[in-house]
C-alpha cells in the first residue's frame, strides 16, 4: 500500500504559533484597555466625589 504525500507540519505548526501569538495580543489589548477603563472610571467617580463634598 503506498504511502501518500508527506503531511505539512511545520506549516501547520507555524500557522498555529501565528495565532496563537495573535489571540494572545488581541487578549492583552482588550485587557489593557479594561484596566485603562476601570481607572478612568475611579478617577471620574474620585472628581465626583470631591466636587459633592465641596457643596455640603
Amino acid at each position: 500500500m503506498a504511502k501518500g504525500p508527506e503531511k505539512n507540519t511545520k506549516n501547520k505548526a507555524l500557522h498555529t504559533k501565528l495565532l496563537n501569538r495573535k489571540k494572545a495580543k488581541l487578549q492583552a489589548e482588550k485587557k489593557e484597555s479594561a484596566l485603562r477603563l476601570k481607572a478612568l472610571v475611579a478617577k471620574m467617580n474620585e472628581k465626583k466625589n470631591t466636587d459633592g463634598s465641596d457643596v455640603i
